[in-house]
């Protein structure tokens, strides 16, 4: 597998006043797209609740590079592009291409797990999150950190 990759369908709500995608619904399509990622890996809810841990954001940047309108078929695809060899720190990719496959948008987001109860960076990084994003497709350009 060399990304997750998901077909975005667009409502009229993710529209701005030029009619083409906003600028926040990018963002929300990539958390969606984790979260629906981690759940596949076992990272449900449930566990992160049982086990009082769960992903957080340092930085999330979205770089534009072609309009997206409400009729137009995007695929995202998701890797990781780095992460620390105990998976505590870590960087997704989201890439939104178009039918012609040219690059529409790609958002980068850097983090890490926070210990739910302590609020703080978990340490050590929960087993099971280490298993589950060490299943992440790798970028091109993967480092590890």
């Amino acid at each position: 597998m060399t990304s997750f990759s998901k077909e975005l369908s667009f409502r009229w709500s993710d529209l701005d006043p030029n009619f083409h995608v906003r600028h926040s619904a990018y963002y929300d399509f990539g958390a969606q797209h984790r979260i629906e990622i981690l759940e596949g890996l076992g990272l449900t809810m449930k566990v992160l609740q049982a086990q009082h841990f769960g992903p957080i954001l340092f930085r999330e940047e979205c770089i534009f590079r072609k309009e997206i309108k409400l009729s137009d078929k995007i695929i995202m695809r998701t890797k990781i592009s780095k992460m620390k060899p105990d998976a505590s720190r870590w960087s997704i990719v989201h890439e939104f291409l178009n039918e012609e496959d040219k690059l529409c948008a790609i958002i980068t987001v850097d983090g890490a797990w926070m210990d739910t109860k302590l609020r703080k960076i978990a340490h050590p990084t929960p087993e099971i999150a280490v298993e589950a994003i060490s299943l992440f497709p790798k970028s091109e350009d993967f480092v590890s950190l």
